[in-house]
């Protein structure tokens, strides 16, 4: 289980920095997933202390005004507090990163890579159906505009639920786990009623 759990984290921490070609894909060794993996976490800490950053200079020019008006103080904090916010996501993220080699080095490691390749293999080969899927769940949006940590954890786990015979429940709650990890604040209850959403779907059509 513990294998299968780290798993799923590689695959969607190095599923955006993978070539799409499948031979590539397979060829891939678990250092190369890792380092997939820690490259997606630096950049994604790397956007947020930059917004974070943006935010604090907001936050100090607002504080300036507010000297003669007491509702720039309020909203001057409120950027202060969102940037903060901001940057602990962004240490967080960057404590994934040194995290993550050290879990794979306890795990078997061949279990992992095994189970990381199924995943990413899969869902390579089925994504027209996965997205199909998603699409039509989302309604009027579309799966390629969700924010990339969101889109990916849907796909990983429509594809384990349709294709390699994961039970929905297991599914669903390692994807909400995932998402209270990388997603936004409220990105897994979104991420838990959609996939909700994809087992009735999958259950009416079996």
């Amino acid at each position: 289980m513990q294998a299968r759990r780290i798993s799923r984290e590689l695959a969607l921490l190095s599923l955006s920095q993978l070539p799409s070609d499948l031979e590539k894909v397979s060829q891939q060794r678990i250092q190369d997933l890792v380092l997939a993996s820690v490259r997606t976490l630096a950049t994604e800490a790397r956007d947020a202390l930059e917004t974070a950053a943006a935010e604090l200079q907001r936050g100090d020019a607002q504080l300036l005004k507010s000297q003669t008006r007491a509702a720039n103080a309020d909203a001057a904090r409120a950027m202060v507090q969102d940037a903060i916010n901001l940057a602990q996501s962004a240490i967080n993220r960057l404590g994934g990163a040194i995290e993550l080699p050290e879990f794979i080095q306890l795990a078997n490691q061949a279990e992992v890579r095994a189970y990381t390749m199924e995943i990413i293999t899969r869902l390579q080969v089925e994504r027209a159906t996965v997205d199909k899927l998603l699409n039509d769940i989302l309604v009027d949006w579309n799966v390629d505009r969700l924010a990339m940590i969101d889109r990916d954890i849907l796909r990983i786990a429509t594809t384990e639920m349709m294709f390699l015979g994961t039970p929905d429940r297991v599914a669903i709650n390692e994807a909400v786990e995932l998402a209270k990890r990388y997603s936004n604040e409220d990105g897994h209850k979104f991420i838990n009623g959609i996939l909700r959403r994809v087992t009735e779907s999958i259950n009416v059509n079996s």
